[in-house]
């Protein structure tokens, strides 16, 4: 170990930030440089005091072999195959989790991940390998999400991936970790068919149904960028209007599974991208009869009719704006509810070779009048409170309002106010409000219940139209576990493929976590992967070492065994432990696997 120092200039005056670095050698005689400690700025006693602490801890290492003398007797019964083994010099070295990683390694094969990357990405002549690093990036970002510098840093030494892949400390050198996201991209769509394939042989996917839907992510960089560069300022669903953004657009099936997603520009208008993405999975998976479900912000009058006109017709199912309720109130007044379950009723209106459908649920209802009452007294409070200042200038009543506004939502709708005059000296004797009813009749009629229209003519289907859209919940989820869960905002890297490729990795760990939810909801539909992943990762992995009497060491790496809940969480997922390692013995330097049969 040693400290090397970095130096930088801040508005004319030099600093210099100093850390702990290890050379560690790994395979094929490459050298690595590992951070051990940030210190950051030092003055030069700090500095003499890490120095003398270094050589400390270095003197140790190298003296180890003269704390077992090796003139000692080896006892005859071991003299030709065996090591005297001193118990009370037995150490517990580097304990690092295991459990979670080997999960995510046992997801990643099921998948067919490994083997599909390694046929795409050759080791590079150096001998870097590709997917095995793509496979650490992965489970990273499944595990314990954050920077590619963190895993090169600090977490690849807290994880046993090293242990799991075969690979020491050389896998994550720092440019291999970036390097990495240049080779992925080309074969984005060539996955896509994979896990389709996937998801049908293992989970009996169907995919008669498609959820499409869009998000954006923003970033932490500051323009100005290319005239091409899909980062740009845009609509943000993450509320940071402040940073430039990518807009990601998503398909998944009914059970979660994503089928495909595509990164547009920033500035992209939802209406804009239903077109391209429909022949694009056209292209991929060929023309079939599909059902598009969507949000109304999203298809236009010209697509729909696009998609009505195509042969075969591509179906869709779409949300509707609350104004064509108020064209079709009449027509849809005189039709019966039914039934489609327990609290949901549907009425079905044909027009114009749509089907429209409106759907009422109870316990919708319920949830949207109690919100609306809620908001709505909270409101009234307010204003009568505002009603009765008499010290308040016109202008502090307007900021008042408007603070009341933004608390009430919608139901600030309900309320008509006399706005005081600029002429008026004391506004709160002359401002008014009161309780709109026929408003509010109007909103309680058309609480819990939605306007959906679709070309679909099928009778089995119609009934369940309202279940298909009510599965749109699917993306917005996958959406939601992107982005806090797998944390793929904010995004720090600047160049746009790698941009992209880091949106990649995300997506396969989003796929590992589908496929993880998979099958625990065979067993136990509300037990999240996250929960699972947790309870596994408390299975440690520890290296055991027992010095020998010619001074090498003996070691055992051992992964703790489960107990009682991580051994019934394996059960039912229908998981079964690997064997232990077998033990190594150092010799001159290296270490030695020896033959788990062999008597020691």
């Amino acid at each position: 170990m040693y400290l090397k120092c970095n130096v930088r200039r801040k508005d004319g005056k030099e600093h210099r930030y100093w850390s702990i670095m290890e050379n560690r050698r790994c395979s094929g005689g490459k050298i690595v440089q590992r951070p051990v400690l940030y210190l950051g700025e030092i003055n030069d006693s700090q500095r003499e005091s890490w120095c003398r602490v270094i050589e400390v801890f270095d003197g140790e290492k190298s003296q180890a072999l003269a704390l077992f003398p090796a003139d000692r007797d080896i006892p005859p019964h071991a003299s030709n195959y065996g090591v005297q083994v001193d118990l009370r010099r037995m150490e517990l070295r580097r304990p690092r989790q295991w459990g979670g990683c080997w999960l995510a390694c046992e997801l990643y094969t099921q998948l067919g991940l490994d083997d599909f990357w390694k046929q795409r990405v050759a080791p590079s002549r150096e001998g870097t390998n590709w997917a095995d690093i793509l496979q650490t990036l992965v489970c990273y970002r499944l595990l314990d999400p954050g920077s590619e510098w963190r895993l090169h840093r600090q977490w690849f030494e807290q994880s046993a991936m090293g242990d799991l892949l075969g690979h020491d400390y050389g896998l994550v050198e720092k440019n291999a970790l970036y390097r990495t996201l240049d080779h992925i991209l080309p074969h984005k769509r060539a996955l896509f068919s994979h896990l389709r394939q996937r998801w049908q042989d293992l989970f009996g996917a169907k995919f008669e149904v498609l959820l499409y839907d869009l998000t954006s992510t923003y970033f932490e960089s500051d323009p100005p960028f290319p005239e091409k560069d899909k980062r740009k300022y845009g609509y943000s669903r993450d509320k940071r209007s402040d940073c430039v953004q990518v807009v990601i657009a998503l398909v998944v099936t009914p059970e979660g599974f994503p089928l495909a997603y595509e990164v547009l520009p920033g500035n992209t208008s939802d209406k804009t991208t239903l077109k391209d993405f429909l022949k694009k999975i056209e292209d991929q998976y060929g023309k079939a009869e599909r059902i598009w479900v969507m949000d109304r912000g999203i298809p236009t009058e010209e697509v729909l009719a696009e998609m009505r006109a195509s042969d075969p017709p591509v179906q869709y199912l779409v949300g509707t704006p609350k104004g064509r309720l108020s064209k079709l109130e009449a027509d849809l007044a005189s039709l019966p509810w039914k039934e489609v379950r327990q609290g949901v009723e549907v009425k079905l209106l044909p027009k114009q070779g749509e089907m429209y459908l409106l759907a009422q649920s109870r316990d919708r209802v319920h949830k949207e009048r109690s919100m609306r009452r809620r908001a709505l007294k909270v409101l009234l409070k307010r204003l009568g409170v505002l009603g009765k200042m008499r010290d308040v200038s016109r202008d502090e009543l307007l900021i008042k309002i408007g603070q009341a506004k933004e608390l009430a939502g919608r139901s600030f709708q309900l309320v008509d106010i006399a706005w005081p005059d600029p002429g008026w000296s004391v506004p709160g004797e002359n401002f008014r409000f009161t309780l709109n009813r026929a408003k509010l009749r109007e909103v309680r009629r058309r609480e819990g219940r939605y306007l959906l229209r679709s070309n679909i003519t099928d009778t089995d289907k119609e009934s369940r139209l309202w279940e298909f859209y009510m599965q749109l919940g699917q993306v917005e989820e996958a959406f939601k576990n992107l982005k806090s869960d797998l944390a793929l905002r904010p995004i720090y890297h600047q160049l746009e493929h790698r941009i992209e490729a880091h949106i990649l990795v995300a997506f396969i760990s989003y796929c590992l976590h589908v496929s993880l939810r998979a099958r625990l909801r065979k067993v136990a539909g509300g037990l999240s992967s996250r929960a699972v992943l947790d309870k596994l990762a408390a299975i440690q992995m520890l290296d055991v070492h027992f010095p020998t009497s010619d001074g090498r060491q003996l070691i055992f790496r051992r992964y703790t065994q489960p107990n009682t809940d991580q051994k019934i969480l394996l059960h039912q997922l229908n998981l079964t432990l690997p064997e232990q390692l077998p033990p190594q013995i150092s010799s001159n330097g290296n270490l030695v696997s020896l033959s788990s049969n062999r008597p020691l």
